[in-house]
């Protein structure tokens, strides 16, 4: 018995190492003939395109039943956690590396999470040197400092995820001064009843407080109303993202059946035509007078100045020490720890990708009655890897803008902070914890100045 139980480990142990040997050799193959500081050859050299990607060529015991379902559960949770190809697309083309994109890489390499062990098992060319991961943290610095960082930027933050907000953004005061008036303008409604600030009240956080705003008649909308605040920095609009930018985005509810109901922008035309002061302001600042278009520009270019710098978690970022509480500064451990920057990062700590709402557990098994709102980005791009996906909102000013989520199914900002870290990070933390982590978050909100409308 003995002797058999010693063959069969002597061949088992035989047959590991053949398989080791047989994808080190494979790895080998694939390897691109380039300096060993390139970048794109470090992902290739360690795997990263093996399950970050669904283009890799993946070696001939891929298709074999067991390594296959295996392999298949990896690509997809690597998918869903990080998808390469944005990098490798910026990478070719020199260009911008996506922020968030960024922040995942950086959190990983300092961890030391990736490549997983299970990978480093059979894959023994895939263990990260200090030499690869130091090159690849000074291409995240660089990234940032030259595709991220503001000119003026202290030394200290340079090449840094997170960011303090801008005072302010290069605008046209004409314009502002329009955009101001047509966003508090009920006209844009079908029965004058309702205008954009109707939603995106401007002393309540951007929001209008409901789990789904009401249009005219009182309909209900599908989805939970994001704040406008800041929302100039996002890198798209709406929760599943299918307007590019504010103006998009301000052609929207106006045509909507079920929030402002108009029917064209000739029939808001018609009626802003018959205000004489106001046609003729505007054809001051727009030559061809009023259109979709140019009214849809006027109210993005008024949504620029909505920003809120200078709250306390900024001015810490600048330097400034005493500006968070004990609590707060505990909650930023909290934050950092728990990879919370990897999604809310950049200036506006959100708004700067898609992510699958229930990582690392099913959000909509549990809460059940799912909705076409909750298919998210997949209702833009019909691709079954974006259902659930949803742009990350901002955590600026997050303390005033419940209730939370897109579907507004949180009341409280502490219950907010549980289900996220159990349904996106995976981790239950005390109820300490998660006050310290609303502290921060309170910490988060700013200042809105409203612009000075210019001199006639």
């Amino acid at each position: 018995m003995k002797k058999i139980i010693l063959g069969c480990a002597i061949l088992a142990i035989a047959g590991y190492l053949g398989i080791v040997g047989y994808i080190y050799h494979y790895d080998q193959q694939r390897q691109p003939a380039t300096a060993d500081n390139d970048i794109n050859a470090i992902f290739t050299k360690h795997g990263c395109d093996y399950c970050h990607t669904q283009s890799a060529e993946l070696p001939f015991y891929a298709s074999l039943p067991v390594a296959k379902q295996l392999m298949q559960y990896d690509i997809k949770t690597g998918s869903q956690h990080f998808d390469l190809n944005p990098t490798l697309k910026a990478l070719s083309q020199d260009g911008a590396v996506p922020e968030v994109d960024l922040a995942k890489m950086e959190a990983v390499l300092q961890s030391g999470e990736m490549p997983p062990m299970r990978y480093k098992a059979v894959h023994w060319s895939g263990e990260l040197g200090d030499a690869d991961r130091q090159t690849l943290l000074n291409w995240i610095r660089t990234q940032r400092e030259r595709f991220y960082t503001r000119p003026g930027t202290p030394e200290a933050l340079r090449g840094q995820a997170l960011q303090p907000l801008p005072d302010s953004l290069p605008t046209d005061a004409q314009k502002v001064a329009l955009g101001f008036r047509l966003f508090h303008d009920p006209r844009l409604s079908a029965d004058n009843s309702i205008s954009c600030a109707h939603c995106h009240q401007l002393g309540a956080g951007g929001v209008d407080g409901r789990v789904t705003s009401l249009g005219v008649n009182d309909q209900h909308g599908p989805i939970n109303a994001p704040t406008v605040f800041n929302a100039a920095l996002n890198f798209s609009q709406f929760w599943d993202g299918r307007a590019a930018d504010l103006q998009q985005q301000a052609g929207g509810p106006p045509l909507n059946p079920v929030e402002m109901a108009s029917t064209s922008w000739d029939q808001i035309i018609g009626k802003l035509d018959q205000d004489a002061r106001l046609k003729a302001d505007f054809q001051r600042v727009y030559a061809d007078g009023f259109s979709g278009d140019n009214i849809t520009d006027a109210i993005a270019e008024f949504e620029k100045t909505l920003l809120t710098p200078d709250s306390p978690f900024d001015r810490y970022l600048k330097g400034d020490e005493s500006a968070l509480t004990a609590q707060q500064k505990r909650g930023y451990q909290l934050f950092r720890d728990n990879k919370c920057g990897t999604c809310h990062t950049g200036e506006n700590l959100g708004g700067q990708s898609y992510e699958v709402m229930g990582l690392k557990a099913d959000y909509f098994a549990d809460r059940g009655n799912l909705t076409e709102a909750d298919n998210g980005r997949y209702n833009v791009t019909k691709n079954e890897a974006d259902r659930h996906r949803f742009k990350t909102p901002t955590l600026r000013n997050v303390a005033l803008t419940a209730p939370y989520f897109h579907d507004g199914s949180v009341a409280s900002l502490h219950q907010a902070v549980k289900d996220m870290l159990k349904y996106q990070v995976g981790v239950t933390l005390p109820d300490g914890d998660v006050d310290d982590l609303v502290a921060l978050l309170d910490g988060m909100t700013g200042k809105y100045q409203p612009s000075s409308p210019p001199a006639n």
